[in-house]
């Protein structure tokens, strides 16, 4: 019966992982059934009653499991969490109905480069929308970074300064001015996205900036929910003039539907003048943000076993403590009648008690402290990009797998020598 009990406890620990949301609730269902309207069921509640009546009487061994557990979860969680919100940060920028032209081979927008002749070829292809004056809506862009001073520890760090053309709004609706007023075309002045806002210092309106050797004026502060919230704003024109640039890094364009791609880019690529990539917003800013993302879910996956496997430890000596803590009283309760299933599931039923709370103890520390946390890294185009970390429901139904994870392991040993020790051996025991 015991080995009957590992199979089953094993088979609904890894259905957590790999069955439906649907099919792990109907299980759940079913195995409170089995308790509640069983003589074994009952008779394994009665047991696991017993057992956590004890947990305040051994408080400081059971505390190791659930802080143990707990730590695992928060740093999990909030490693997650902030790849979760850069993710999310970069890939809200983009959409399937604007796309992106860069020079071809160029893995961001500050490493390629546009002549004019060649833009006014990409600004006049099919697949472009045109507005009501029958003029395309596009936006031949400048990207450059400036040496700008952070707010907490007062060193220099790259903003990155976006000079965008007048149908930059129709292609970033989610774009809009909150304080001040637009830049104007042909001046030396800027707008400033709400997060480089709170990461850099001396980009409040009134303020100037210096880009190459001269001075500009902030003049509003913009919002957009995305990435173009750690940028500053203003006109191409002009920021090509004070860098003395014949051209730009990237056209961003509005398409007539979001299957315009395939138009656009075919008539691209079959322009012999031409050597460039089109993709959409979306694919784009997806690119930007995979590497990254990838590298903070796997040091958060590294750290978290490392974590776990000390939790997994702590769990097996507290069980195995408690175990041979009752090895009469389940003795007793063997020689009463009771077979070696209810033992099993009962120390399971208290450890995974403990992983539990010790997981929604972890997820609370992570969603209290994390979420929403602001804070900046380097992006693609070595330019600090702001972002909030998203402790989200899936990254805390995550956690407490983790948790349920590590209870298990801790508890299926001490369970099965709990059920496989001999009566008179343990009614010997002290």
């Amino acid at each position: 019966m015991p080995k009957i009990a590992a199979g089953v406890a094993i088979a609904a620990f890894f259905g957590i992982w790999i069955l439906t949301p649907t099919l792990v609730i109907a299980l759940a269902l079913v195995f409170v059934g089995w308790l509640v309207l069983t003589r074994t069921g009952r008779q394994a509640l009665a047991v696991a009653r017993v057992g956590l009546s004890t947990v305040p009487e051994r408080i400081g061994a059971t505390s190791v499991v659930v802080v143990g557990i707990a730590g695992v979860v928060g740093v999990l969680v909030a490693l997650q969490a902030m790849a979760a919100g850069f993710e999310a940060t970069l890939s809200g920028a983009g959409s399937d109905d604007t796309a992106l032209v860069l020079r071809a081979a160029a893995n961001a927008e500050l490493s390629s480069a546009l002549d004019r002749p060649s833009t006014t070829l990409i600004i006049q292809a099919p697949g472009i929308k045109r507005d009501a004056n029958d003029r395309p809506v596009a936006s031949a862009e400048v990207v450059v970074v400036a040496s700008v001073p952070k707010r907490t520890t007062g060193t220099d760090a790259n903003l990155e300064v976006r000079g965008v053309g007048p149908a930059a709004w129709q292609i970033r609706p989610q774009v809009h001015v909150v304080e001040g007023r637009r830049f104007r075309p042909g001046l030396r002045e800027l707008i400033v996205g709400q997060g480089a806002l709170q990461q850099f210092s001396g980009v409040a309106i009134g303020d100037s900036i210096v880009l190459n050797n001269q001075d500009w004026r902030i003049v509003g502060v913009f919002a957009s929910g995305d990435t173009h919230e750690s940028e500053v704003w203003g006109d191409a024109e002009s920021i090509a003039a004070a860098y003395r640039r014949n051209g730009f890094q990237s056209v961003a364009v509005r398409l007539t539907e979001p299957a315009a791609i395939e138009r656009l880019r075919t008539a691209l690529s079959a322009d012999p003048r031409l050597r460039v990539e089109v993709q959409t917003t979306r694919e784009y800013y997806g690119k930007q943000s995979e590497r990254l993302t990838r590298v903070i879910r796997a040091v958060g996956i590294g750290v978290a076993v490392m974590m776990a496997l000390g939790a997994v430890f702590g769990a097996l000596n507290t069980m195995y403590a408690a175990v041979a803590s009752r090895a009469r009283e389940i003795a007793t309760l063997r020689a009463l009648g009771f077979t070696g299933l209810p033992v099993v599931v009962a120390v399971m039923l208290e450890t995974m008690a403990l992983a539990c709370a010790g997981g929604i103890l972890g997820a609370g520390i992570a969603w209290a402290l994390f979420h929403g946390f602001t804070v900046s890294t380097l992006g693609s185009n070595f330019s600090q990009v702001v972002f909030q970390f998203q402790v989200t429901p899936e990254l805390l139904i995550r956690g407490l797998q983790w948790a349920l994870g590590i209870g298990f392991i801790g508890g299926i040993f001490p369970a099965l020598r709990a059920a496989r020790l001999p009566v008179t051996t343990a009614l010997r025991e002290s």
